[in-house]
């Protein structure tokens, strides 16, 4: 399998990805950081608001919901 970088708010919902990086500084990124939003930690989207935004990611055992502006600070890859 090849190992492909996206932004969090492009993958599909019910699909695993892994936090690959956090492209953002300040209190939004200890913000992340405190939800659990780490390198390397697993992450799925499985719900959605009828505008797409926000959308709810099962993360660490726990549902998260964040903008889709939020999500695309967010590198994520299919494999770690």
């Amino acid at each position: 399998m090849v190992e492909q970088t996206i932004l969090l708010s492009e993958l599909p919902l019910n699909q695993k990805g892994y936090i690959k990086k956090l492209n953002c500084s300040g209190n939004i990124r200890r913000r992340l950081l405190d939800l659990g939003f780490v390198e390397g930690a697993q992450i799925m989207p499985v719900l959605t608001s009828a505008l797409n935004d926000p959308r709810a990611f099962f993360i660490r055992g726990t549902l998260i919901a964040i903008r889709s502006e939020d999500a695309s600070l967010i590198l994520i890859t299919s494999k770690m």
